[in-house]
């Protein structure tokens, strides 16, 4: 059994996850004539209120924006205009929609006066509220000052204009919607002259400004200008500056040439200095060695007396070949030789000095233009410093000059552009007069409503479906309660004079869908156990009222039919079958023959029309639920399986007492009754756990009390298994 209950309950999470869209048609189809009389009520209401709102019509005038102003001399500068295309009109859009605009055009209208604007408010309700509130709270409304009157009409008459560029264009629509058609024209057109006359005043207001502000500048620019000039003349006197850049050009001259000299004074230095090293290396007391250095041997007057020198001793050496020592022409010779060799050595100390005497010269040169050059150089420091500061003061003479000029020029511009006022819009399409209201969509409004309030109908029976936990048909069965469907009993008509119809409905019309309902539950009862019959069969439900005993009562009349059955009415706290079948209620039952009271053969009654033996409750006993758990009831049970072929048990609900779970142990097989759409799948599978935690052999559900032609109508696959409602409506008909 456990195994059978997790394959129902794999099947019921399988069937649950497939969304099947004919459940939602069903449901929608049942509630149909709901759902489209709530539409058609709501529709009507919708046409009525359409009907009585006031049409609003929209007036639109196009303006053209110009990107450039046709100004003969351009002075957007001093405007401020210049940036972006797409900025510049973005910011005239938001100027369009400023409140000082919309101002502007109130006054200019004197649309504070004008009745569209001035219309009394009618009341949320037909009666005034008022008479019924207490005098501290019933206080008369002040009447509004004109500025709050003003305010409330500009308020009113910015939330009716819309202002709407055009894009990729310099286009902008200024709409206007009002009840009255010409005051939308006439708005939606002053609109855009107000605009243009206002951005004419501002270009003149700003033009007259710059060029009063541009005037004042220029007076104190003058004077700096005239300022910064008498101080650069006052530092040329002071620093005695002649010439351009403060003589700088002058001194570059003169350094130049003092370091020509200098170089040339160093090297003549170096040549002689050489000399001077070499000469004072050898020394002067050795006018021999003296004679080798080359500047003395090419001196002139050393090479004559170098000459005379070796004349004489030539004459010597020719004397000597005749002549001896002594000879007096040797000794004349030999004198000559020897003032000769003086006069050389003296010529050559002469030219050394000479050296000596020139280099002093050259260093003393070169110190000379070397003191010349460092204070040259002293004086350039101190003329780039006047230079630098010439610079400055010049600078700022020039800066100050070309912004007196730009000045001038920008006071001259605007000087000539004052008188011209080229507007930058003008309206390229004025508004004409609406031929037909914008607003309301009277056939679109109520098409939506109709549409809206059905699905609304729709969704709102779809949710009461959602919310709808009862048990309704086989699949709730399967899918909720995991159990299997034995069969339905349809619904019957409840008549006063006949208040247990369903219980002999099987007896006074065999032939109907309610009997042969019951025979496809006792069909599938038999055939649940073909190899062991369940002898002793008990019926329970969730709750009273679900119809436990009309199914005891029709599956005992049923199976009567076919075999020896006798139906045993254990539900004695609230006992119906002797009424029902016309029994003597008064005779001995069930209680009396458990304890002993009354002999069995004298409590079973007969039902003759039904062919079957019946066993009342008899005597209410203090408490059922003993009496079923006796063993004397046990015994009981086992005396009448060997004289009946089918017992019936009609048991007390499984919810409200324990006698269910308590016959559970005592019989084959047990049914469970659902009341369609009462019994809610908590309730039913709560009574069913019961069930189970006793192990109680369920045989399967039976769902009572259905609808048949609603079932039929919109559900006529899930029933189509259970009764042949053709094959009795064919022999009806």
């Amino acid at each position: 059994m456990e195994s059978n209950m997790e394959q129902g309950a794999y099947k019921a999470l399988t069937q649950e996850d497939v969304i099947d869209l004919r459940l939602y048609w069903q449901t929608v189809m049942r509630n149909k004539w709901g759902i489209i009389g709530f539409s058609m009520v709501i529709t009507i209401l919708a046409v009525l209120f359409v009907m009585s709102i006031t049409p609003i019509y929209r007036a639109t005038a196009t303006l053209l924006i110009e990107s450039q102003e046709a100004n003969v001399v351009s002075i957007d500068e001093i405007y401020g205009l210049e940036g972006a295309a797409s900025e510049y009109f973005e910011t005239q859009f938001e100027i369009l929609k400023s409140r000082q605009l919309a101002e502007r055009v109130v006054d200019r209208l004197d649309l504070v006066n004008n009745p569209a604007f001035n219309k009394p408010k009618e009341p949320l309700l037909p009666f005034d509220l008022t008479q019924f509130l207490p005098e501290a709270l019933n206080k008369p409304q002040l009447e509004p000052t004109a500025e709050q009157k003003r305010r409330s009409v500009v308020d009113s008459f910015m939330g009716n204009l819309s202002i709407v560029p055009i894009k990729r264009t310099q286009l902008v629509d200024i709409s206007y919607e009002s009840d009255d058609p010409e005051l939308a024209v006439l708005i939606a057109n002053t609109v855009g002259d107000t605009y243009i006359e206002s951005n004419l005043e501002a270009k003149l207001e700003l033009t007259l400004k710059a060029t009063s502000w541009l005037s004042t500048r220029l007076e104190s620019l003058r004077a700096d200008l005239t300022e910064a000039e008498r101080v650069l003349q006052d530092y040329r006197e002071s620093e005695q500056i002649v010439g351009e850049n403060g003589g700088i050009n002058i001194a570059s001259q003169e350094m130049e040439l003092v370091a020509n000299k200098l170089v040339d004074a160093r090297r003549d230095r170096l040549e002689v200095e050489s000399l001077y090293r070499q000469i004072q290396s050898i020394g002067k007391s050795n006018p021999e060695r003296l004679e080798l250095v080359p500047t003395v041997l090419q001196h002139p007057l050393v090479q004559r007396m170098k000459g005379e020198l070796a004349r004489v001793e030539l004459k010597r050496s020719e004397l000597a070949k005749r002549y001896g020592p002594k000879h007096p022409r040797m000794q004349s010779v030999n004198s000559e030789i020897s003032n000769a060799r003086e006069a050389l050595n003296s010529q050559i100390l002469s030219v050394v000095n000479g050296i000596e005497t020139n280099y002093r010269v050259a260093q003393a040169n070169e110190r000379s233009l070397q003191r010349t050059l460092d204070g040259t150089k002293g004086n350039m420091q101190e003329l780039n410093r006047k230079e630098y500061r010439l610079n400055e003061l010049q600078q700022n003479v020039q800066a100050k000059q070309v912004l007196f000029e730009t000045f001038l020029t920008r006071f001259n511009e605007t000087s000539a552009t004052g008188d011209l006022n080229t507007a930058n819009a003008r309206i390229s399409d004025p508004a004409v007069i609406p031929k037909s209201p914008i607003k309301p969509k009277k056939k679109l409004i109520v098409l939506a409503v109709f549409i809206g309030s059905l699905m609304f109908g729709v969704l709102f029976a779809l949710l009461l479906e959602i919310l709808n936990n009862t048990v309704k048909n086989a699949r709730d069965v399967e899918n909720h309660l995991h159990e299997t469907m034995l069969g339905l009993l349809p619904l019957l008509q409840k008549k006063r004079k006949e208040p247990y119809k369903s219980y002999r409905q099987f007896v006074e019309d065999p032939s109907s869908t309610y009997s042969e309902s019951l025979r496809t539950i006792r069909t599938g009862v038999v055939l649940s156990a073909l190899d062991n019959p369940h002898k002793t069969i008990s019926v329970t439900s969730t709750i009273p009222g679900e119809g436990k005993t009309t199914l005891s009562t029709g599956l005992a009349l049923a199976v009567g039919q076919m075999e020896k059955v006798l139906l045993l009415e254990a539900d004695m706290r609230r006992p119906s079958i002797g009424r029902a079948l016309g029994l003597n209620r008064e005779a001995a039952g069930l209680s009396d023959v458990v304890a002993g009271s009354a002999k069995l053969e004298d409590a079973i009654q007969r039902f003759e029309a039904g062919n079957i033996d019946v066993l009342i409750a008899g005597k209410i006993p203090p408490n059922p639920s003993e009496l079923l758990s006796s063993k004397r009831f046990g015994k009981l049970l086992e005396v009448l399986e060997t004289k009946y072929d089918r017992i019936i048990i009609d048991t007390a609900p499984s919810q409200a007492v324990s006698d269910a779970m308590v016959l559970a142990q005592h019989v084959g097989a047990m049914i469970y009754v659902v009341k369609a759409d009462s019994t809610t799948y908590q309730n039913a599978r709560n009574g069913l756990k019961r069930l189970h935690e006793v192990k109680a052999p369920i045989l399967g559900v039976v769902l009572n009390q259905v609808d048949v032609k609603r079932g039929a109508k919109y559900h006529g696959e899930e029933y189509g298994g259970y009764y042949d409602v053709y094959g009795y409506s064919s022999a009806k008909s």
